[in-house]
């Protein structure tokens, strides 16, 4: 984070004259600059400086900078490139020349021309604050009143920086499933509130959200979807197609996870020629009624799918750019895709096959010029009719259909057969991307980084949110939180690469990712996929609606976290309440199973804010985490009893009572100093060959990057824990989900760095944290005794060492849960240490004062037998002892 300093110190990037240290050969020549770099007002780029520049410089560096040279925790793909945080620098460190390398090359480091004045200051400042400033002091250069008065005068700051906007350079393939708003452009704003506590509901029940939208590229071209300038958008929870616009944009963008911006929802711009209401776009198959019987919240909307027996939708084909939707309305099976006719015309085609008895399709307004062409056997006419101001389509028995929107004299060829393309195309030639593997080189455990192929042919941000192994463990499938889900070759190599290829795209922000049986299940916020092969290739050709009983409003905080399964083959995720607002939906805050065969969706217990993934025990039961904010004092480690209720008074069913004793206790609070978002949680199965960890609890950090041993105790029934970190430094990226690979017996993690993670220096990861044979310092299990604590090492400890009170020391305090976000530390205590005994490898600390508190935390400075310092803390949480 940029510090608060006088002018002359803090504003240290921008200078442009020479100094002693700067000189030497260069890969560019001053002549071969643009002109700007030659009457470039540096003083006046300092003066101008704020805390944005700080973290542009952060963006820059990751996307321009990282892959080289790393960070001090992550060696970058170059070992050569100069490491900032240890390096002397062979061309001077002050700022001028720091920018001279960066404008004109030097060595191994090429020109950054793609860069503009202000974009290199904005990294060197960056540099300079996160790693030289006090991991390399030697290499710090003050800035002086003197130093900025040398610099070179002129009147421009260069051209303005280029707006970087990745989520809109990414090919996210020809449909992109997500949350949309259809609005014309003269619409106002989205008048989302913004203010109170908790905030209040909008009155959205006249705007029209897509909530489980397929948007549908329909022009040709490369790019995919954000590319393209004309769209459909399909509506799966209600049937309908929702939409019809076109021109250039596609949406606004607004997405916690496309810009960045919270408390928002993605809108569609152009010209909106199609619009079709709320509704579900078939009638009741049986009553012919087209009243929606869904759930209605709160503020008078309705959420969820249809039921089934109305309609379902089962799945989406992929035929080279053609997208063949698949769904069932009654016990007709409809297969429906669209394209562009001539001009803007849209075409509609659908196949109905198991009539039994007439449909009735709301198509669209009535002032939408419309026409039906029928199979060939002269059933057009009497199939369209205006009843209530829509067309409405009857389809008395099979037929295939096809529906022009808009006015036209041209004719139109009979609707096709989509049966054709629901067996996959020819078969595609997809790249296949290799990506170095970095060892590590650390002892007892280390990390080996599994580089990301982050030069892609889509523009991919590579943004990994879970992780599986295929059958042998040699194969991994990984998800991306931009809808993609990777296919991994190579994975279990010592070194040399890793083989990848993009095998689906378009989902709806994954965040759990299971192989079975040789089959991929993919958890986003709209269904469980299960995604097919049908040619061979790889690629998936159909994306199987495996489950989508998801409810999903437009609020940007109601993620679908993990994907495990049980011996049953029941599957389990975690759907996160809505942010500083009370629920919606009966699944805001829950923890849900589905059963085998994808039919039944079952609430299992509530009360949870954000539960970053499930973990399923070796004896069945669960555990989620939780983080701080409204009704969670802090991050809370929760073992989950089948209709427990955990504490956020926003989730939804919560209890009338909102103290703490009308909740589910957490097995641990964890306090920000430690975690600031904890993700999922994994049992690290292995053969012992992971080590003296194996079969140990492990909770991954997203909000800092690291990896903590959970250690349970059970005392009368009563269960606690306490946390300590691995001896790993943190992650660059915030840690998601991790497996155990059945083949090399190691420890596999992904991550990616987004909203609320301290981490974000690099946007995503996948690194391997192998167990070396080496020796491991740390505790490996704690006790709670009346007035003692328990740590047992995975190691000897020097015994004076390990005896001497002073070389610990023991903190407890206590939190206050309430609706305001998160807690002050309070009753802040240092406990006695009234003595210390070693016995084998386990350390007895005396602790006379030692009462149930939410925070005990011990901190240990220690020797082991060989001399070899470490030092730690372990923070738990007591109820009984």
């Amino acid at each position: 984070m940029l510090q608060r300093y006088s002018l002359p110190l803090v504003l240290l990037v921008l200078v442009s004259c020479q100094t002693p240290e700067s000189a030497g050969p260069t890969l560019l020549s001053p002549s071969d600059l643009p002109e700007y770099e030659h009457v470039l007002d540096h003083a006046g780029i300092i003066n101008n400086w704020t805390e944005e520049f700080y973290h542009r410089g952060l963006q820059i560096y990751r996307t321009n900078c990282f892959s080289c040279h790393g960070t001090p925790s992550i060696q970058g793909t170059l070992p050569n490139s100069r490491q900032f945080w240890e390096d002397p620098f062979k061309y001077g460190s002050d700022p001028l020349s720091l920018y001279n390398t960066l404008t004109l090359g030097r060595e191994l480091m090429p020109p950054q021309s793609q860069l503009t004045p202000q974009e290199k200051y904005a990294v060197i400042l960056y540099i300079r604050e996160e790693f030289l400033r006090d991991q390399n002091p030697d290499a710090f250069f003050e800035i002086t009143s003197s130093y900025l008065d040398e610099l070179p005068r002129g009147t421009s700051f260069g051209p303005e920086p280029a707006q970087n906007t990745p989520w809109k350079d990414m090919d996210y393939g020809t449909f992109l499933m997500r949350t949309y708003e259809i609005a014309h452009a003269s619409d106002g704003s989205k008048g989302i509130n913004r203010r109170g506590s908790p905030i209040p509901n909008e009155d959205f029940r006249s705007r029209n959200f897509a909530y489980k939208g397929i948007a549908i590229r329909l022009d040709p071209g490369d790019g995919g979807v954000a590319a393209g300038n004309a769209f459909v958008l399909f509506d799966h929870d209600l049937m309908r197609m929702a939409a019809y616009w076109s021109g250039d944009g596609f949406i606004d963008w607004e997405d916690i996870l496309l810009d960045d911006q919270h408390n928002i929802f993605p809108r569609i711009v152009g010209d909106l020629h199609v619009e079709t209401a709320m509704a579900p776009g078939w009638a009741n198959p049986v009553t012919g009624s087209a009243e929606d019987p869904r759930f209605r919240a709160v503020d008078g909307r309705q959420f969820g799918p249809l039921p089934q027996n109305w309609s379902h939708y089962k799945g989406l084909y992929v035929h080279g750019d053609q997208i063949v939707l698949h769904y069932t309305v009654g016990r007709a099976r409809v297969l429906e895709s669209f394209a562009l006719e001539v001009d803007t015309l849209l075409s509609r085609t659908l196949n109905i096959t198991g009539v039994v008895r007439p449909l009735v399709l709301h198509a669209a307004p009535d002032s939408v010029p419309l026409t039906v062409i029928a199979s060939s056997d002269g059933m057009s006419s009497g199939v369209l009719r205006q009843e209530n101001g829509a067309h409405l389509v009857t389809v008395p028995r099979d037929l295939n259909l096809k529906l022009i929107y808009g006015a036209s004299d041209a004719t139109s060829a009979l609707p096709d057969d989509l049966t054709q393309y629901t067996q996959g195309g020819p078969p595609a030639e997809a790249p296949v991307l290799e990506s170095p593997i970095l060892p590590g080189t650390g002892e007892g455990y280390t990390a080996d980084v599994l580089t990301l192929p982050l030069d892609n042919p889509w523009n991919s941000r590579m943004r990994p949110t879970a992780i599986d192994f295929m059958a042998d463990g040699n194969e991994a499938v990984i998800t991306t939180i931009d809808g993609e889900v990777w296919h991994l070759s190579g994975i279990t190599r010592q070194s040399g690469s890793v083989e990848w290829r993009r095998i689906a795209s378009g989902l709806f922000q994954p965040l759990g990712i299971r192989a079975v049986g040789g089959d991929i299940y993919v958890n986003s916020r709209n269904q469980i996929a299960r995604l097919h092969d049908l040619n061979g290739d790889g690629l998936t050709d159909y994306y199987e609606s495996f489950n989508n009983d998801h409810q999903v409003t437009e609020h940007f905080h109601e993620f679908a976290m993990g994907l495990q399964t049980d011996e049953e083959g029941n599957f389990y995720y975690a759907k996160s309440a809505r942010h500083a607002r009370p629920a919606l939906i009966p699944q805001h805050g829950t923890l849900i199973r589905v059963s085998a065969d994808g039919q039944e969706s079952t609430i299992l217990a509530t009360g949870f804010r954000a539960a970053n993934g499930v973990t399923i025990n070796p004896d069945g039961t669960f555990m989620v985490t939780d983080q701080e904010g409204h009704w969670n004092p802090m991050n809370r480690i929760n073992v989950v009893d089948p209709g427990g209720f955990y504490g956020n008074m926003y989730g939804y069913g919560a209890p009338a009572d909102s103290s703490d004793e009308a909740m589910e206790p957490p097995l641990v609070w964890i306090d920000m100093k430690y975690d600031r978002s904890p993700a999922e949680l994994l049992w690290a199965t292995s053969d012992r060959r992971w080590g003296p960890l194996s079969n140990k609890l492990l909770s991954f950090s997203y909000g800092y990057g690291r990896v903590f041993l959970v250690m349970p105790q059970s005392v009368g029934g009563v269960q606690q824990a306490g946390i300590v970190q691995l001896p790993l430094p943190d992650f660059p990226t915030g840690l998601m989900r991790g497996r155990m690979n059945p083949a090399d017996g190691q420890l596999y993690v992904v991550g990616m760095s987004a909203w609320a993670t301290s981490q974000m220096i690099q946007t995503g990861g996948l690194y391997r944290i192998r167990y070396t044979g080496g020796t491991v310092h740390m505790p490996e299990s704690m006790r709670v005794l009346e007035g003692a604590v328990e740590l047992s090492f995975t190691s000897p400890l020097e015994e004076a060492s390990a005896t001497q009170a002073s070389n610990y020391q023991v903190h407890t305090w206590d939190l206050e849960r309430s609706r305001r976000y998160g807690s002050e530390r309070h009753n802040i205590q240092r406990l006695r240490i009234a003595g210390v005994s070693l016995r084998d490898s386990t350390v007895t600390l005396s602790l006379p004062g030692l009462e149930p508190t939410w925070i005990l935390e011990i901190s240990y400075d220690l020797i082991d037998p060989n001399g070899v310092a470490f030092e730690g803390a372990v923070q738990s949480t007591v109820y009984s002892y």
